[in-house]
């Protein structure tokens, strides 16, 4: 995914119109919707198929050469080795051409919801036949790259009460079991 893609920025009547579709993810137990791989800042490869490694999150992606502000050392943060977004606010900003979705910058998109109230730190989501990661206590905040492509509307709301509650703008998670993975995968909590 190297040819820049554009994304009609919806307003914030739009982007709040269609968060009853967000509210009604399902709850413990969805579907992966898409697997995404950052090889480099700001390129993006939309994979059939992608391995989760406990070291290397997901293989590939990388998270493990991007130096964290909130470790002392600035090394990667081992608790923010995935980002995971509610696929159906991603379609809800960015539309249904999924090469959109990974503008965001996640790794997973599922259709689950993310809520704290149903995901608080330490669950774990088994997701396919094999793969388990952990969702961790650290926040996944937008940044002005999620503003630019996405609109400021869009931004704002993750910065709502309900958008902070409903971690519209996902969260992150560690690699607890390694496995393959691919879209359609089942998720589930436990």
């Amino acid at each position: 995914m190297d040819d820049p893609i554009t994304v009609r920025h919806r307003s914030m009547d739009e982007i709040t119109e269609g968060l009853h579709l967000v509210r009604r993810s399902p709850r413990g137990a969805g579907t992966l919707a898409l697997a995404v791989r950052r090889p480099a800042v700001d390129a993006r490869e939309v994979l059939a198929v992608a391995e989760l490694d406990p070291a290397a999150g997901l293989v590939g992606d990388s998270w493990s050469q991007r130096p964290s502000s909130r470790t002392t050392d600035r090394t990667p943060h081992p608790d923010m080795q995935l980002n995971v977004i509610n696929s159906r606010f991603v379609e809800l900003i960015a539309g249904p051409d999924r090469d959109a979705w990974a503008l965001a910058g996640d790794q997973l998109y599922v259709d689950l919801d993310l809520s704290f109230d149903a995901l608080p730190a330490g669950s774990r989501l088994a997701i396919g036949d094999r793969a388990v990661i952990e969702v961790t206590d650290q926040p996944h905040n937008g940044c002005a790259k999620f503003a630019a492509r996405f609109g400021r509307d869009a931004h704002k709301i993750v910065w709502t009460e309900e958008g902070k509650r409903l971690r519209l703008r996902g969260l992150n998670a560690r690699v607890v079991v390694g496995g393959t993975i691919k879209a359609g995968d089942p998720v589930r909590h436990g």
